[in-house]
């Protein structure tokens, strides 16, 4: 397989597609943060009618089918602006509407070339991309569109982030944000064109949009974003390419099928956005609380010694749980564990007394400042003593004026 990748057509191909996954990546960011992608894929099917019209006059010729394209493309760009602005209609109807009527011109046209005309333009090749057959001539094209898309975007940074993140400030200060609105769909339609010999006009969509919402799971800065979705973009199409090659199936799908799973990999692997992350963030947040829970069943019972057969019937979770976190208790020198009882150590006894210091505070500022009854603070102050630190218990025993007692008459015991 690795003698294939030798050989001068596939690596066209394989530069065709690394120039295509850094396009639709970094392009893709601003599609998918301005809610356009509904849009993005409305473009890449209006364009077959371009395609028809350039063929019908100047044959099988790659800029010819840019011009016809990228025509095509704004002229359905505008008519959807249009009717979004001036008729009744809902925004993505519009988008709808449009892009399947021209999509179907297309497919019209196309189907007449090759019945009447007797023209051989193989319409799968322009819906599902063909990137085995890329020329030189289509690498130029596609690597003018990278440069002159890349520099754009470096040079209207500025406009396009306050216009993306900020429109109405964007016009205060005399923005027009639908001239650079009109600009990123016609630098839409360029990438659509030139990602048709690599994935087509039916999944160009999702490399536009895949990557780019790949790399919004990993950073909330938009710099940083436009390189991750560049690079995903990229890892996708050659990893896509390689695998085509190896198991004899189509590229561009492949390229789309490998973008999806490197997104579904980083959704559940994320530092912190991750599900898995956010699973173990839930899972020791909830064996957190449990912990404290013990220590404050502990601390009612005299001497802070309690049998093991106590805990186990008051705590409301499994055995097995609780087993885990009470070993947990025992290695952080909280508690102490004997055949039959369990103890706090004196670390314990400290964290006990600050958790019945945060407890009463609460019930405190509840009563005292909301005026609730004192018989109905004590639910809330025994969710929220686990989650309040020692600066907002400072602010809150400042704002009571240093209490001694809570609503209830029970001593408030200083921080240790």
């Amino acid at each position: 397989m690795w003698e294939i990748l030798l050989e001068p057509w596939a690596q066209r191909a394989l530069l065709a597609s690394v120039m295509v996954g850094l396009l639709c990546g970094v392009l893709g960011c601003f599609i998918v943060l301005r809610n356009m992608s509904l849009l993005g894929d409305a473009l890449s099917h209006a364009i077959l009618p371009g395609i028809f019209v350039s063929f019908y006059f100047f044959g099988y010729s790659t800029i010819g089918f840019f011009l016809g394209s990228s025509l095509a493309g704004l002229i359905a760009a505008l008519i959807i602006s249009w009717i979004q602005q001036n008729i009744q209609t809902k925004n993505d109807a519009a988008i709808g509407i449009i892009f399947t009527a021209m999509f179907s011109l297309g497919v019209i046209g196309i189907s007449w070339l090759n019945t009447s005309e007797g023209a051989h333009l193989d319409l799968k090749d322009f819906l599902f991309g063909n990137v085995l057959g890329v020329s030189n001539e289509d690498l130029l094209l596609t690597g003018f569109v990278l440069v002159y898309s890349i520099i754009a975007i470096i040079l209207l940074y500025r406009l396009l982030f306050i216009t993306t993140f900020q429109p109405k400030i964007a016009e205060s200060m005399g923005i027009s944000v639908k001239s650079i609105h009109y600009f990123l769909m016609m630098i839409l339609s360029f990438t659509v064109v030139a990602s048709i010999r690599t994935v087509g006009v039916i999944l160009v969509v999702a490399m536009l949009i895949t990557p780019a919402a790949t790399a919004l799971l990993l950073s909330p800065k938009l710099k940083r974003v436009l390189v991750l979705a560049g690079f995903f973009g990229v890892l996708s199409a050659v990893l896509g390419f390689v695998l085509a090659v190896y198991f004899g199936t189509t590229p561009g799908p492949a390229m789309c099928v490998v973008a999806t799973i490197i997104y579904f990999l980083v959704a559940i692997f994320a530092p912190e956005t991750g599900i898995w992350s956010k699973f173990w963030v839930r899972r020791r947040e909830t064996r957190r609380i449990l912990s404290e829970d013990i220590i404050r069943f502990v601390d009612k019972f005299p001497g802070n010694v309690v049998t093991k057969s106590e805990v186990y019937e008051n705590i409301g979770v499994s055995n097995f749980t609780l087993s885990q976190v009470i070993n947990g208790l025992a290695n952080r020198k909280l508690i102490t564990i004997s055949s039959e009882e369990i103890a706090l150590s004196e670390r314990g006894v400290i964290k006990a007394n600050n958790l019945q210091r945060a407890h009463r505070l609460w019930e405190t500022y509840q009563h005292n400042t909301m005026g609730i009854d004192p018989d109905m603070v004590h639910l809330e102050a025994d969710d929220l003593e686990h989650h309040l630190d020692d600066d907002i218990l400072g602010e809150v025993e400042r704002k009571l004026g240093y209490p001694e007692q809570d609503p209830h008459g029970s001593p408030i015991p200083p921080k240790k």
